[in-house]
């Protein structure tokens, strides 16, 4: 079984960063794609859907959501199953609930697809 553990989320001012770590746990041989996703306030309702904040390839190619260029950075470490979301620049609007996503994570036979994590609450005050 794997799961997907969140940490670092937290109240900052505008302007201020933080940085969000997930780790990937269990007999993982290998993870393809690793990425934030946020739900802003106001669309918790089920069936929102998640806004892709960043996402990197196990061979490092990143992608980003155009709202965070510039102010976001995302790594992943291979051999401890964790990737990073630096956020610098912070602006209230990032308020919302990250949750860190692992795609085609690899344990022996068995492939799990689209796993997640249990949500960090990022809040930016004005």
């Amino acid at each position: 079984q794997v799961q997907l553990v969140e940490s670092g989320g937290g109240l900052v001012q505008a302007g201020g960063s933080l940085r969000l770590s997930c780790a990937a746990s269990g007999s993982i041989r290998s993870i393809n794609s690793m990425g934030w996703y946020r739900r802003t306030p106001g669309n918790e309702r089920p069936g929102k859907q998640r806004e892709l904040v960043a996402a990197i390839t196990s061979d490092g190619n990143t992608n980003y959501a155009d709202s965070v260029k510039g102010r976001f950075t995302i790594s992943r470490d291979n051999a401890k199953n964790t990737v990073y979301l630096q956020m610098n620049s912070l602006k209230p609007e990032d308020t919302a609930v990250y949750y860190c996503n692992a795609d085609r994570v690899r344990t022996g036979p068995t492939v799990y697809l689209g796993l997640w994590g249990q949500g960090s609450l990022v809040t930016v005050s004005s």
